[in-house]
């Protein structure tokens, strides 16, 4: 951990916190919350969002709506998210009544794709090539030069939704359209030895820890499954930390602020993308560490000491998308816990939809993988499709 002296005073139970986003993120961070004697209030579009059965209020209203937004934090005595496509005019209008953590500034950066990539270049953090598209014509001069590109739109877009890989003219025109016909991303499609993640948690005066590294794996442009602590060299998992610690302290987040690298074979690593909430890939710190990124976001966000992100067993997770829900049987979620040290996690979504997060399964091992061997075994007894064998760090010497 890195500290600085600051003047802050401590939000504590039983204070409320509010939450903007009531989605599976907001809903295990309000369990956790609830654990430690606060209240919670959610704004969100739905009002039977995941977070509402473990909230003591909900706001129905959009992310733009600056007066809910208003009655929101008149209730509470911080307000953090879950989703950073907040309209910043909303978290300005919070902070007249609450901390908002964290703030306009920073989700203004992260929000819009080109704007995030053009900060992380211009502050001299790695990324890969890329160029920012405004036409078919763009993206057709880009991939002359990339041969393989993503295409990302600027805004919103994630699980996959919003991009498109071009690796021929043909495919030019249809990506224009998955990415709204707007300014987008490309990026030049990278030969990767993995994909690995950091979480990095900051309070207001700038003491901040971060987790072990997690092991990702996506299936349609979604994470799949995750395992930590990434079975990486030290030297590796070290530089990786630092260059979380160093964008997270350069942002000045206070909250979460998780960071999406890509692991090249040669050794280097590259910023993907920036997310300043939960991340999905740390869901297996419930699992494997002292403090779960869940209660860590209202540790740093209340300006309560930072809680430890010590490995006390290896852990990973196995995403449950809707797909299951509309196989010839239903989900068989007792099969889940037939494995030894596997658990199952539900977010009381509404509709399955393909492709949707709808849960996850967790499980515990001697190592990352062996856990992770242990959380797909249990995905598969829900009915989960289970994607090809792990991806090896050979050339790391790891496996």
């Amino acid at each position: 951990m890195t500290s600085r002296a600051h003047s802050a005073r401590p939000i504590t139970p039983p204070a409320t916190i509010g939450m903007l986003g009531g989605g599976q993120l907001g809903r295990m961070t309000a369990l956790a919350a609830r654990s430690l004697g606060y209240g919670v209030h959610v704004l969100d579009p739905d009002a039977n969002c995941s977070a509402s059965p473990v909230a003591d209020r909900v706001v129905a209203a959009r992310f733009d709506d600056v007066d809910a937004a208003r009655d929101l934090a008149s209730h509470c005595s911080v307000v953090t998210l879950e989703i950073e496509q907040i309209a910043t005019e909303v978290l300005d209008a919070v902070s007249a009544y609450a901390p908002a953590r964290p703030g306009a500034a920073v989700i203004g950066v992260i929000q819009d794709r080109i704007r995030q990539k053009s900060w992380l270049s211009h502050n001299g953090f790695p990324v890969g090539p890329f160029r920012v598209v405004h036409s078919v014509d763009d993206i057709r001069a880009t991939l002359a030069s990339f041969r393989r590109t993503f295409v990302k739109s600027s805004r919103g877009g994630f699980d996959g939704r919003g991009q498109a890989l071009v690796s021929q003219a043909g495919e030019v025109d249809h990506a224009w359209k998955v990415v709204g016909s707007h300014a987008a991303v490309a990026e030049q499609a990278l030969d990767l030895a993995a994909e690995i993640s950091v979480m990095v948690a900051r309070r207001p005066g700038g003491e901040s820890a971060v987790y072990p590294i997690a092991l990702n794996h996506h299936e349609r442009h979604a994470l799949s499954w995750s395992a930590m602590p990434a079975p990486v060299p030290k030297e590796i998992g070290d530089r990786a930390a630092a260059l979380g610690l160093e964008i997270a302290a350069k942002l000045d987040v206070v909250g979460l602020l998780g960071i999406e690298m890509f692991l090249l074979a040669s050794g280097e690593l590259l910023v993907n993308e920036l997310a300043p909430r939960p991340h999905n890939s740390f869901h297996a710190s419930e699992r494997a560490c002292v403090t779960s990124q869940f209660e860590q976001l209202v540790r740093a966000v209340c300006d309560l000491p930072l809680g430890d992100t010590g490995i006390l067993r290896p852990a990973a997770i196995v995403n449950l998308f809707g797909d299951i829900w509309h196989g010839a049987e239903p989900p068989r979620f007792e099969g889940a816990l037939e494995i030894p040290g596997a658990r199952l996690h539900l977010y009381g979504k509404g509709e399955p939809r393909p492709a949707r997060k709808m849960g996850h399964v967790s499980a515990v091992g001697e190592t990352a993988m062996k856990a992770l061997e242990a959380a797909r075994s249990s995905a598969a007894r829900v009915g989960a499709i289970t994607e090809p064998p792990p991806v090896t760090l050979g050339a790391f010497g790891v496996t």
